[in-house]
């Protein structure tokens, strides 16, 4: 049985159980601040179970993209040493929201795979929830006497809180689950041991496939369990291992899900599958990888050095480097495995076939960037010393300046067995680099958060906010938070004119009136489908009705930019190629920013052509024409672009501009006609990331504003260039004659170092073996002193050279030692220049042979030197 038909069996199979067969959310998570990825089937449905909202069918089934590789679910370092952890997997799963409940899904589990599958029922064994004293909780006796109708009951195993009670987090909701495993051990291994002695003990070959939990419970804040007015199913199945039982196979490596992607890495490389351990692994790690990285990238999550980005970015060279050193690969390989995929998936997750090409070029452009440092990176952990302690500042200059992630190096530490060499508190000397180069620190991010507080009636509240900017309304329910150590309060309203942001769109602001009280609102933003209001304060009678009122002059100009965006987005793909994809926006009342798919650098031509559009379209004056609960299929028809990456549900909203210009999918806020948006000016175009470009541009006061500050900055210019005929040829004659100068002053100062050379080669003393040379000289500017320093570093045997200089107002050191003496005496300029620049109240650093440092205070610059000449002879003295 090919994956495929397990997939569809699945899905026919709930169908006919009457359950809403619905598609796969993206794998990137947006508007949820506990998740960063989709991690589980249920994610998606997480408003459901939280009482947020109310889904139209009570039972719904699906697969699910799934990622685990950070948090509290994080498989990534299993992934490839064995047969069954994946980064990415597929979740089948069947959903009951307040219908049915355990006897339903444990019943229909047991039909479908035995049934319907025909697996083995000597080979299953399943787990119930057996109690848990703190939680004031009895064994599943409910769920074990249904299993008891289908399966016998030595192969029902209790299990404990950590593997049968099923948490949406620290707090949320909550409940017992049942677990179904399967023993795929060859016959002669069951005589042995006993498959039950194994469950849930990591055997490569009893593995759980499938996950029955049972939502019954919210857990508060303070641990307390209160029950759901509803009791909900949630169940999960691992794709992945399912095929591996139904296709005979002891790996899920070995099913047609991984063969196609192992196979052509085989023919690619030279390198069989099973001819080695390192080669296998290497093959499993890469087949695994590109299918996280491909279907994040897809679903609108680019690689980069932060949050999610950043996420995918590790993922990819950890794949880059178990090619490079275990299967050969010398130049990118990973991008032409995205096709195959594609291939394997099209029909099922369509959007990795429709942007195969962009997939693959991001992917392509990733893979070249972190190759031209790889080598330098695995040199330097080649050389590591096994007997010599590494502390976190190694593992950070890995990562700051060879692009190695931290899980990356401790990977290739293991590997050389030297592992236990590191530091006792490396990770606070890592995080302490990183923060330092990021200047914060990790507890400005922290967020404390208290329970939801029900004022009224639950719900997720109603957005009127398309047609007014004010309304009476109530508080649902408010909670304590604090975020960067500062308490706010957040605040879901019964319906509420505040946009919560979301689309690109900023969140409105605007104030909270309860009688006498006027309480400001901060931001609003959108936590699932909730639209949560910050303030600082609570209302002194939250029950009480209040008067919610936007700030309109704010939310006005917002409104210009954002259906600036949609023109600009067509206007683009009009003039650079309909592969334009919007790629991601942020939409403020001062501006917009527009990031699209296309692999060049527009060009002025192109740049002026689609202001010259958009600007056509806003004196057309061109009516907003606003679907707002349109069926999705009808929208599609219409000609309406759809966002990768954005979750949509049965009924969209449509906002059309011209029916033959701008149809989109869009939750934002707009203007009534275009001609309010009074003028667009591009003001930046630049790179983001491979295959993606970013417009900054500016409309209606904002560009009117931009463009007579340019007047004014052309004027003061004329009158400085004494009203020049052309003021292009006075400003180039400028900088020619300018230039001329530059160079004037190079050679001259090329003299002069000159003559210095030999004056400071003369002042030398002798320390031991090496030649010390320090002094304050008369140079201007650091590429001056430094191509002075390597010239007597050339020329002198055995350097050890400080020198000092004052350019304008701030001292300079520079440092360089003679490779020899860096070797027999341990002398480090990098380490030096750093105690010295204390002297300076500067900071620096650098290698052992060069090292700079820069401050603030030149009175200091005599006492560094002196400073410097003192640890110079006596650390040659004591090694010499």
């Amino acid at each position: 049985m090919n994956s495929q038909s397990i997939r569809a069996r699945f899905l026919e199979f709930f169908r006919k159980k009457q359950h809403q067969i619905v598609k796969s959310a993206p794998i990137v998570i947006k508007n949820d601040p506990t998740l960063m990825f989709t991690n589980a089937g249920m994610n998606q449905f997480k408003d459901f179970f939280l009482g947020n909202a109310t889904s139209n069918d009570l039972r719904v089934a699906n697969t699910q993209k799934c990622l685990r590789v950070s948090g509290k679910h994080n498989d990534l370092e299993e992934v490839g040493f064995d047969t069954y952890h994946h980064t990415m997997f597929e979740m089948l799963g069947n959903w009951s929201f307040g219908d049915y409940f355990k006897k339903e899904a444990i019943s229909w589990a047991w039909e479908f795979l035995v049934g319907e599958l025909k697996l083995p029922a000597d080979r299953l064994y399943v787990t119930v929830f057996e109690g848990d004293k703190a939680l004031n909780l009895e064994k599943d006796m409910e769920a074990h006497n249904f299993w008891k109708e289908w399966i016998s009951e030595e192969r029902i195993l209790n299990g404990s809180k950590k593997d049968n009670f099923w948490e949406m987090g620290d707090s949320g909701p909550c409940g017992p689950c049942s677990e179904i495993h399967i023993d795929l051990r060859p016959a002669e291994a069951l005589k042995e041991i006993p498959g039950k002695d194994l469950v849930n003990k990591d055997h490569p070959l009893v593995i759980e496939i499938w996950n029955l939990v049972f939502i019954e419970f919210n857990r508060m804040a303070d641990g307390t369990l209160v029950n759901l007015p509803s009791k909900h199913v949630d169940t999960g199945m691992g794709f992945e291992r399912l095929s591996m039982a139904l296709q005979g196979k002891t790996s899920t490596y070995d099913t047609d899900i991984f063969t196609p992607l192992i196979s052509q890495l085989g023919q690619e490389s030279g390198i069989s599958y099973g001819d080695s351990q390192d080669g296998d692994v290497a093959m499993r790690v890469v087949a695994d990888h590109i299918r996280a990285i491909g279907f994040t990238i897809a679903d609108g999550q680019l690689p980069s050095n932060t949050g999610a980005g950043y996420v995918i970015r590790r993922i990819l060279r950890r794949a880059v480097r178990y090619g490079y050193t275990f299967l050969g690969y010398q130049e990118p390989f990973l991008y032409r495995l995205i096709p195959v995929l594609s291939t394997q998936f099209d029909g099922v997750f369509d959007e990795l076939k429709k942007q195969e090409a962009f997939v693959a070029n991001v992917v392509k452009e990733e893979e070249a960037a972190f190759l031209k440092t790889l080598e330098k990176g695995l040199g330097i952990l080649d050389g590591i010393n096994k007997n010599k302690a590494i502390d976190g500042s190694f593992l950070f200059k890995l990562y700051d300046t060879y692009g190695f992630p931290k899980d990356l190096s401790l990977l290739i530490l293991k590997e050389k067995g030297v592992l236990q060499n590191l530091s006792e508190n490396w990770e606070k000397e890592f995080e302490k680099d990183l923060n330092s180069q990021k200047g914060r620190s990790k507890a400005d991010a922290a967020k404390e958060t208290g329970d939801w507080i029900q004022v009224h009636a639950d719900g997720s509240g109603t957005f009127i906010g398309y047609d007014a900017l004010e309304c009476e309304t109530r508080i649902l329910k408010y909670r304590k938070v604090k975020i960067k150590g500062k308490a706010q309060v957040q605040i879901v309203l019964e319906q509420t004119p505040f946009y919560g942001e979301s689309g690109g769109q900023v969140g409105d602001i605007g104030v909270l009136v309860s009688g006498n009280e006027k309480i400001p609102v901060l931001d609003t933003q959108k936590e699932n489908d909730l639209i949560v209001h910050y303030t600082d304060s609570l209302p002194g009678k939250p029950e009480a009705s209040i008067k919610a009122v936007v700030d309109s002059s704010r939310r006005a100009r917002i409104m210009v930019h954002h259906s600036t965006t949609h023109l600009l987005h067509a206007a683009l793909r009009e003039v650079l190629g309909t592969h334009v994809e919007q790629r991601g926006s942020l939409v403020e009342e001062d501006g917009l920013r527009f990031d699209f798919s296309h692999f060049a650098k527009m060009s002025e031509a192109e740049i002026e052509a689609v202001e010259t559009i958009v600007n056509k379209k806003v004196k057309e004056n061109v009516p907003l024409v606003e679907d707002r609960a349109l069926p999705m299929e009808a929208a599609l028809k219409k000609g309406a672009m759809a966002l990768f990456g954005e979750k949509y549900g049965d009924r969209v909203r449509v906002v059309t501009f011209d029916p033959d210009y701008s149809v989109e999918l869009c939750g934002g806020t707009h203007v009534n006609a275009t001609g309010k948006i009074g003028l667009f000016k591009i003001i930046g175009e630049s790179s983001v990331a491979a295959g993606v470009r970013r417009i900054e541009a500016l409309s209606g006061d904002a560009a009117e504003a931009w463009v007579r500050a340019q007047s004014e900055s052309i004027a003061r210019i004329k009158d400085l260039l004494k009203q020049p005929k052309d003021i292009a040829q006075s400003i180039q004659q400028l900088l020619e004659h300018n230039k001329a100068l530059e160079k004037k002053v190079e050679s001259l100062q090329g003299a002069q170092a000159s003559g210095m050379k030999q004056e400071l080669i003369n002042k030398a003393t002798t320390v031991g073996e090496a030649k010390i040379i320090i002094a304050e000289v008369p140079l201007d500017g650091a590429d001056a002193v430094k191509k002075l320093a390597f010239e007597l570093r050339n020329e002198v045997p055995g350097l050890v050279l400080v020198l000092g200089i004052i350019t304008d107002d701030k001292p300079l050191l520079t440092i360089a030692i003679a490779d020899d003496m860096v070797k027999k005496y341990g002398l480090h300029a990098g380490n030096l220049v750093r105690t010295l620049a204390s002297k300076i109240q500067g900071g620096g650093g650098g290698q052992p042979f060069f090292a700079t440092a820069g401050g603030k205070n030149p009175e200091g610059m005599a006492e560094a030197l002196e400073l410097a000449e003192e640890m110079l002879k006596t650390d040659i003295n004591q090694k010499g």
